[in-house]
């Protein structure tokens, strides 16, 4: 017989014994000592009665300590237990645990499926952070028929042989995930519910209006769930997700002007400690609320607000150098061969620049801050390169800018993060060190990545164009050496064109050809005028001028 029977030995049972034997004998003492007004014949019963009554518990008290013999050294649980259904009997603690813990595993890791109108929705319980505490259920199962006492006990351990004792674990899961998922279904709905709904495109505020439809019932679909999963008879048929039909909201103008109102800020400093602290715009409605009101009150599908921008009185740009009090690089190329429309379009360029403020882990974009060079923006046409060959456009030169900003950039150590070389060698910087710019691409970019702002200057006086970096030195500051030289060279070709205003078998020179070159260049850290490190920036190929010789065809 596989029962157990928890804290049972010899000395209990002979001391229940004996406490049975003197109840018997106080019941015979008491009814020796009652007068009865009957006939002694009804005394006489009552004295058998009594007597059975004590050879029964007598007898019960030996089956029990039989019982409990039998199944003390029982150390497994015992038979007829269930945990959800699945059978743990004559099981160890540890065998049980493992049994349940792999059973219920495979419950929480296999999707539930959620219905709506044939729209199927799967969810892992893990999403959810369900769990099971086996470890409190095995502790249940194991204390059954070891909690009582002998009695109690025993019946316990008899009863499982007949019926079964199921035990159902706690069971939770996460109801802040839980209302994630059901959110994220009613969002998926193709006949939910829609609000009212606003986005900023440009300078337009875009509201959609809101549509009646379908609603998850939370706690129901909770429920069914929680059903789900803790069900004995556990299968894998598919939810029907309780929902009902809710009417969408109106719109709410005031509350969305709220959420998208900004007053603009204005941008400061303070020197002790230095900290500059930036300016920011502002966003209203271009309209007054009540005209908004009114445009809303007419149904329709999608409404637009136009929005403007608000102004601060002082942008961070406007801080002055007091704020930035250590000159951290300046670098200086000269212009003096340019014809006045290259030096129009270098001073133009430097002016975009100056005074710029970049905040630490702030990127600069050389064309997100010059702008498009156009006419109308004030560039002229000067001397460019394109395709190979000498030419004109609209803002030939400013790639000087470019350059010299480059080069100031690198000696304040400052991160670059896009720089393209020219296509072929220029000559106001040296080889290996120049940024070449294109509206469009190629754009040169750098990041402050330092941790306090730097500010810009850039001045040109003479036909010498200056650009320095101002800031706060850090408790190490290096000086940064630039190292370059040419390592090789390109060869130029001839190149052969046809000239109808040349007589046949002349030829003339278009262009003359020179060599290409490669280059490489270093950035060169020292501390104390020591050198403590030296950093590959670039590797450079320049292609050759190619000549360029017309035959004639006349």
């Amino acid at each position: 017989m596989n029962a157990i029977l928890y804290n049972s030995d010899n000395d209990n049972s002979s001391a229940m014994t004996d406490e049975v034997f003197e109840e018997a004998k106080q019941i015979i003492e008491n009814n020796s000592d009652t007068k009865f007004s009957g006939p002694k014949k009804k005394s006489h019963k009552l004295l058998i009665f009594s007597i059975c009554i004590i050879v029964f518990i007598i007898i019960l008290g030996l089956l029990s300590t039989i019982f409990a013999l039998l199944n003390i050294n029982n150390t497994n649980i015992i038979s007829g237990i269930t945990i959800l259904g699945i059978d743990v009997s004559n099981l160890s603690k540890d065998e049980a645990f493992s049994k349940v813990s792999n059973d219920l595993n495979t419950r929480l890791n296999t999707n539930l499926v959620f219905n709506h109108n044939d729209e199927l929705y799967n969810v892992l319980p893990s999403q959810l952070e369900c769990s099971f505490d086996v470890a409190g259920a095995i502790e249940k199962a194991y204390s059954y028929g070891r909690s009582g006492n002998i009695f109690q006990n025993n019946f316990d351990i008899l009863n499982t042989y007949f019926k079964k004792v199921n035990i159902d674990p706690d069971f939770v899961y996460n109801d802040n995930l839980c209302n994630s998922i059901i959110e994220q279904m009613n969002s998926n709905f193709a006949d939910g519910l829609k609000e009212p709904s606003y986005a900023i495109d440009g300078n337009n505020l875009i509201i959609t209006a809101g549509k009646s439809g379908s609603v998850i019932i939370d706690n129901e679909l909770k429920d069914l769930i929680v059903d789900k999963l803790t069900s004995i008879n556990y299968n894998t048929d598919s939810i029907n997700i309780p929902t009902i039909i809710k009417d969408a909201s109106s719109i709410d103008i005031d509350k969305i002007h709220s959420e998208i109102y900004k007053e603009p800020v204005d941008a400061y400093y303070t020197k002790d400690p230095f900290a500059v602290y930036p300016s920011s715009n502002g966003v209203d409605f271009n309209i007054s609320i009540e005209e908004a009101k009114n445009m809303v009150s007419s149904p329709q599908d999608s409404y637009t607000i136009p929005l403007k921008t608000l102004y601060p009185n002082v942008t961070t740009d406007d801080i002055g150098t007091e704020a930035f009090p250590d000159l951290l690089s300046s670098y200086t190329t000269s212009y003096t061969s340019s014809n006045s429309n290259r030096s129009t379009n270098i001073a133009l360029a430097a002016s975009k620049i100056n005074g710029k403020v970049l905040m630490p882990g702030e990127e600069f974009s050389f064309n997100g801050t010059v702008g498009k060079r156009t006419t109308q923006a004030g560039f002229k046409t000067a001397t460019v390169y394109s395709n190979g060959q000498v030419t004109t456009d609209v803002g030939g030169g400013i790639c000087q800018v470019s350059s010299t900003l480059y080069n100031s950039v690198l000696k304040a150590n400052l991160e670059i993060t896009n720089r393209v070389n020219h296509t072929f060698t220029v000559g106001y910087v040296p080889i290996g060190l120049d940024a070449t710019v294109s509206w469009g691409a190629p754009d040169f970019k750098f990041k402050n990545n330092r941790s306090y702002p730097i500010k810009l200057v850039a001045t040109t006086s003479n036909k010498r164009l200056t650009i320095q970096v101002f800031g706060l030195k850090e408790d190490v500051e290096y000086e940064v050496e630039l190292v370059s030289y040419r390592t090789g060279s390109v060869p130029y070709s001839t190149v052969y064109t046809t000239d109808s205003s040349l007589a046949k078998g002349k030829t003339k020179v278009v262009q003359s050809g020179s060599n290409g070159a490669k280059s490489v260049a270093y950035k060169v850290l020292k501390l104390n005028g020591k050198e403590v490190s030296r950093t590959l920036l670039s590797k450079d190929t320049y292609s050759p001028h190619n000549q360029i010789i017309a035959r004639g065809t006349k």
